[in-house]
């Protein structure tokens, strides 16, 4: 599922596109925000793959706020403005609709994002036929073996690695690091926090239970990621 979010001060071209959304299976409106300062806002608590961006905004124009991001997720620029696009393209959009934008155009620029997103996971896929990887900390690049990490917990610009021996801490996104890990040993249980599927010792209510140092150690599931978290209880993988 690919999550989206439509930044527009227009009512009526968000109206447009959460119509072409709700076409398309394997898209999920998760947001809508007039401005690029709410998109902002939405991006520190929420997971996106796709944004819908407006670049004729108040406050930050729609490019100006791309270049404001650290790690931003696919751009698709929405516009009644052609002589934008040179710049959008400068900054990677994946792709650039002019207005009125009709269904044909859009479902394009969708298979575009799929491709890259496919290709993305292709990628993260190769990465993690190893059984580590390595994170700047320190000023340094520390080799992290999967088998030893608990769990993964996301504070603000930086996250913690939680291992069988101590920790390390790295700064970059819970999404970037995500992508370095293996799918079949990790699970993203909460915004906050990544847990090693072979770690979990039991599901208790809405946490999940690791044990830390010989400690019990309480982690939220969120409940955007429980019916996943359920199914795989249920199938009997942990």
């Amino acid at each position: 599922m690919i999550k989206v979010i439509i930044v527009d001060d227009e009512p009526l071209a968000q109206d447009v596109l959460e119509t072409y959304i709700q076409q398309i299976p394997d898209l999920q409106l998760v947001g809508k925000c007039y401005n690029a300062v709410e998109a902002s806002a939405f991006l520190n608590k929420n997971e996106v793959d796709l944004i819908l961006l407006d670049i004729q905004m108040p406050q930050l124009t729609g490019i100006e706020f791309v270049k404001s991001l650290q790690n931003p997720p696919l751009i698709v620029f929405t516009t009644a403005y052609p002589n934008f696009a040179l710049e959008g393209f400068e900054v990677n959009a994946t792709d650039y609709l002019l207005k009125p934008i009709s269904m044909d155009r859009f479902l394009k620029a969708i298979n575009k994002v799929r491709s890259v997103l496919q290709s993305s996971s292709k990628d993260s896929s190769q990465i993690s036929d190893d059984d580590f990887f390595f994170v700047k900390a320190d000023k340094k690049l520390i080799k992290v073996k999967f088998n030893d990490i608990l769990y993964i917990e996301g504070l603000k610009d930086y996250v913690i690695i939680r291992m069988e021996e101590g920790r390390v801490i790295t700064l970059q996104t819970m999404k970037s690091l995500e992508d370095k890990l293996p799918a079949k040993k990790f699970m993203r249980i909460h915004r906050s926090y990544i847990v090693a599927i072979d770690k979990i010792h039991a599901l208790v209510g809405n946490m999940v239970e690791v044990l830390e140092k010989g400690q019990t150690k309480h982690l939220p599931v969120g409940k955007n990621y429980r019916d996943e978290l359920l199914q795989l209880i249920n199938e009997s993988k942990l």
